[in-house]
This record gives structure tokens, C-alpha cells and sequence, in this order.
């Protein structure tokens, strides 16, 4: 997808605020703990190598994807950090992911037993991390007999690097910590067969580190709230401010005062009652502005100014309260004037998380980078 260059409409990423928000965790994690920013989804919507970069410099030991193509961008841009995908890798990407020297999580004997069949007349060495199925439902060893027969497999084979072990709590933004006290009892259940112990052991995503610090082991998976953002989206207040990265504006490029009875946009769902103006946006769901904010109110002029109409792929309408010049700024996320839009309020309004808004922002969009 083509980054649109020659528009005005621009992500804004401010790396000092990611900066402080990685570094202020990294130093109230004790033992030594380290620190993997989670760097997945190009960053969040922020820029996976731009983050990393920053996130380096705050003191960051390593980084978390999603997939190997992920770690293959950061090794490519020259990181030497620890990197871990976080799902699952294709068995036929074994070879090239112990050439990266990027760590796989395992979830299944078989799995194993099959990337050893690949590697087994190689010099390769794959870095593994088990993942443990405590509760969240998604992908780990189901027992600690399953758990135990994989350790002793990769404690047989020589092209195995036993790195880490893991699991994934699914209520740590939660202020009822029952199912999450669940989850931390079954993972104590799975570690009594590791003996020894990896060079990682990892339980905290973001909201686990920053609540239940008390279970970070030595290796704690920082994401959300390295750009800013609460896991629990306010549910819960966090341990130190946070500072949210990432702004979005674009301008106005056509106004109009048009009549009464006056429809607006495909479907005709929006009509005038009133003469009103009416200004043209150039910005749409093909940029990640999803057709559920009909109705939202961005800000112009220090003014909220609702989007009337459905969003259109390319370009939406608002209705301003008087007319205004073309390239007058228009807020999307951010502040302008004494009111602010957050990634959390159109969260609110589009029933979903800060994460989905900010992942859906595409790579058509300019992204600028400051302090």
C-alpha cells in the first residue's frame, strides 16, 4: 500500500512519550528483570521500527512479534536484541528462523518433533519458549504431562535451545483477580516438572507487569502501555501517568453551506434540517477511520464537529458550526484548543479497544515522527 505523501493527513508519533513510558517501567522492575517490547502489528499502529529504535534507547532488552515476518523487519534494520515470536511458526520457516537467531514459541511434542526432522543434519540452533495453556484458550500445553515429554525432547536434541517458558494471563486488567489467582495456581502446577529452570520465565503481558507486579518472573512482555495507553482502558488506574504517543489529524479541503432536506453521503443517511456547513474531510475507512464513527465529533477549531454521513473509503463530512477556510486542521486524535479526542473515546463510541483503533490505522497514512 502506498503511503499518502501528497495529503494532508498524518499520524503524529511522539517518541519522547514512548520513551518515558518504557522507561518508567523498565525502572520499576526488580531483579534485573527484562524488559521485551511488544512491537507486533507495526507497533501498534505507532511504526514497529521507529518503536524499537526508541525503545532501545529506554532501556528495552528485547522485543515480542507476532510472526516471523515481524522479526525478520527488525533484523533486517539491523537489531541485535532478543527477539520472540509470540504465535505459532510455520514448521517449513524452522532453518530460516534459527538463521535469524529469532525465538519460536512451541505449544506441542509434535511440533517439535517435526522441526527437529528439519534441523537435525544442520549446524542450526532454534531458540524455543514453551508456551502454557493456564487458561487463556488460545494456544500452550495443555498438562504438565504434555509439558514434560516436549522438555525432555528438546533436552535430547542437540539442535534445541530450551530459552523460555510462559503463559498468558486473560483478566489482569480485571479488579476481580479470581480467574487470574486460577491462572497463577495452574502455571505453579506446570513448573514443578522444569527442572532446571529456562533462561526465561515469563508470565506479565502489560497489565500483569503493571498490577501484579509480585508474578513478573525475569522477563516482563511490554506493550500497550509503552505507547501510552491503559490495558484496562481506565478500568483500572495504572502505577505511573502515561503518556499516549500518537495523534491523528488531517484538514478541511472543501466547505460548503448547503440547504435544508440536504442528504448527506452513500445511503442517503444523513439529512440537513437546517442550512448548515458542511466540510469535507480527506480521510476514510481505507485509513482505519471505520464507518461506526458516523456520528463521532472530531475537533476543528476547538470545536466538536460530528461526522455526518456514512465514512466513505477515501474521504468524510462534518458539520461545522460556521464556515471555514480550506486546510483549516481538523483533530481526530489528539488535542485542539482546551478539548482533546483519545484513542479511548472512539474506542468507547465504536463498542471495541484503544488496541483495535490504533492497529487499524493502514500504512496509507503518514506517519511523522517528532521529539
Amino acid at each position: 500500500m502506498v503511503v499518502a505523501k501528497h495529503r494532508n493527513a498524518e499520524l503524529i508519533i511522539d517518541r519522547s512519550a514512548i520513551y518515558k513510558n518504557i522507561n518508567a517501567e523498565k525502572q520499576r522492575l526488580q531483579n534485573n528483570a527484562a524488559l521485551f517490547m511488544v512491537v507486533k502489528a507495526n507497533g501498534y499502529g505507532h511504526g514497529a521500527i521507529q518503536v524499537a529504535e526508541t525503545a532501545v534507547k529506554a532501556g528495552a532488552d528485547g522485543f515480542c512479534v507476532a510472526m516471523l515476518d515481524e522479526g525478520i523487519e527488525l533484523r533486517d534494520a539491523g537489531f541485535k536484541q532478543p527477539i520472540l515470536i509470540l504465535g505459532i511458526s510455520r514448521i517449513e520457516d524452522v532453518s530460516l528462523i534459527a538463521q535469524k537467531n529469532i525465538s519460536v514459541t512451541v505449544a506441542s511434542l509434535e511440533w517439535l518433533k517435526r522441526a527437529n526432522e528439519i534441523l537435525k543434519n544442520t549446524n542450526l540452533l532454534l531458540h524455543v519458549h514453551l508456551g502454557l495453556d493456564t487458561g487463556m484458550g488460545r494456544i500452550g500445553f495443555q498438562n504438565a504431562t504434555e509439558l514434560k515429554a516436549a522438555i525432555d525432547y528438546l533436552k535430547k536434541n542437540n539442535n534445541f535451545d530450551f530459552e523460555g517458558i510462559f503463559t498468558h494471563f486473560a483478566t489482569a486488567d480485571e479488579h476481580d483477580k479470581t480467574y487470574f489467582d486460577l491462572q497463577v495456581s495452574r502455571f505453579n502446577d506446570f513448573m514443578k516438572v522444569v527442572n532446571p529452570r529456562p533462561k526465561y520465565v515469563h508470565v506479565s503481558n502489560t497489565a500483569t507487569s503493571l498490577w501484579h507486579s509480585q508474578c513478573n518472573g525475569n522477563m516482563v512482555r511490554y506493550g500497550i502501555a509503552g505507547y501510552g495507553l491503559n490495558p484496562s482502558g481506565g478500568y483500572v488506574k495504572p502505577p505511573f501517568k502515561l503518556y499516549p504517543a500518537l495523534s491523528l489529524t488531517s484538514e478541511i479541503v472543501h466547505c460548503k453551506l448547503v440547504s435544508p432536506n440536504h442528504s448527506i453521503g452513500y445511503g442517503a443517511t444523513y439529512t440537513t434540517k437546517e442550512q448548515q456547513w458542511i466540510g469535507t474531510v480527506p480521510i476514510g475507512y481505507a485509513d482505519g477511520i471505520t464507518r461506526k464513527m458516523q456520528g463521532f465529533s472530531l475537533l476543528v477549531n476547538g470545536y466538536e464537529c460530528p461526522i455526518v454521513g456514512r465514512v466513505c473509503m477515501d474521504q468524510l463530512m462534518i458539520k461545522l458550526p460556521e464556515e471555514v477556510p480550506v486546510g483549516t486542521k481538523v483533530t481526530i486524535v489528539g488535542k485542539n484548543g482546551d478539548k482533546e479526542i483519545t484513542l479511548q473515546d472512539i474506542a468507547n463510541y465504536c463498542d471495541t479497544i484503544h488496541y483495535e483503533v490504533a492497529c487499524l490505522f493502514t500504512n496509507r497514512l503518514k506517519r511523522v515522527y517528532i521529539n
